[in-house]
């Protein structure tokens, strides 16, 4: 792991003597504590990791997670109370000027309590540098996000022998959850959104007390966790037989998705991407209705970093990053269509990550 750390240290332009990343109680805990340990369990609540210059990191843990601590091939620092933790974190870096903190990823309560403890500090954000590097993946990472589209992809499979009329969209949410663990997932990589009908034209909606009938769409979007790595997958059906305006809704996101995946190329701007993806869609009557940006980079967060797709993306693209191509179309009171897939961009093309076949499937 010390390349990873030494990637953070090279990433920032104003070199900090020493990082820590700091987790609070969740929902607020980094997942950088992760990514600088390699730790694939664990929750760590109140936990830090100290990373220095020369890849080396100190991993300050609780006695209760002590055991799982040691499955990271880093040093183990186990203190027994708050008091403690911060009696060990000011013997460590006291000597240190220019501390660098992963502001994103802090509460403000426990940066003002490392500021009290450590007062003749120089404090350096140093959040931009974690999203620089991570969103490069390295071999493990792409072999763990693999595994975790594979498992979507062995639920999309299922799909439609789950439907039938009269299901509610929370039973088919939970059957998909269901399925996400049988399959190897520890959880949901996010709240899956199973939506019917009209719901569907919400790209965001979850699922609700919507009863599924003839003539609907269908639309499921989730992904498998895996060892903290995401995928994220979408699949839309219809329940009966296609009218023609939901085929060519279909037809149109199916184009759209596959210039996507042409105009995914190392060296090209993300914006690129977008914007042909999205002229595809405003060549057609359904102009205007594709109403997000193209993907978002994908890895131990569903949204990893602040990586998109999008129309104002100065992002190049580069070797080993991981994105969806997910486009859309959404009409309020009618329904939307969506087609997602988890992609690795390679030297001269691309791999899609997910499998499922992308045809018009429509559920008798």
């Amino acid at each position: 792991m010390k390349t990873r750390i030494k990637n953070i240290y090279k990433n920032i332009e104003k070199k900090p003597d020493v990082i820590i990343i700091k987790n609070s109680i969740e929902p607020f805990i980094d997942e950088n504590f992760f990514y600088a340990a390699d730790l694939k369990t664990g929750i760590f609540e109140g936990a830090a990791a100290i990373l220095y210059p020369n890849g080396n990191v100190d991993l300050l843990v609780s006695e209760l997670e002590a055991e799982t601590a040691k499955k990271a091939k880093v040093n183990i620092i186990v203190y027994k109370d708050e008091k403690d933790f911060y009696k060990i974190l000011k013997n460590k870096i006291s000597s240190s000027k220019n501390i660098g903190i992963n502001f994103k990823g802090i509460t403000f309560k426990n940066f003002l309590k490392i500021e009290k403890h450590l007062p003749k500090a120089n404090f350096l954000d140093v959040s931009g540098s974690f999203d620089k590097t991570r969103i490069i993946k390295d071999e493990n990472e792409i072999k763990l996000l693999k595994k975790a589209c594979n498992i979507a992809d062995k639920v999309v499979e299922k799909l439609p022998e789950i439907l039938h009329e009269g299901i509610y969209e929370y039973e088919l949410a939970a059957e998909i959850n269901y399925l996400l663990q049988k399959n190897g997932a520890e959880k949901p990589a996010f709240e899956t959104i199973s939506s019917f009908g009209k719901n569907t034209a919400e790209p965001h909606y979850s699922h609700g007390e919507i009863k599924l009938k003839n003539g609907d769409i269908v639309l499921c979007d989730f992904g498998a966790c895996f060892k903290k790595y995401n995928s994220d997958i979408t699949r839309s059906f219809i329940f009966g037989k296609a009218n023609e305006k939901q085929k060519k809704m279909f037809e149109t996101v199916l184009s759209a998705q596959k210039i996507g995946f042409e105009k995914v190329v190392s060296g090209k701007y993300a914006k690129e991407v977008h914007k042909a993806v999205e002229a595809t869609i405003n060549k057609t009557k359904f102009k205007g209705r594709f109403i997000h940006s193209t993907g978002h980079s994908l890895g131990l967060a569903v949204h990893d970093g602040s990586a998109r797709l999008s129309s104002n993306s100065e992002l190049k693209l580069k070797e080993n990053m991981v994105f969806t191509i997910e486009p859309g179309i959404y009409i309020p009171g009618f329904g939307g269509i969506r087609i997602e897939d988890d992609i690795l961009i390679k030297k001269e093309c691309i791999e899609i990550l997910t499998k499922s076949p992308k045809e018009l499937i429509e559920i008798r």
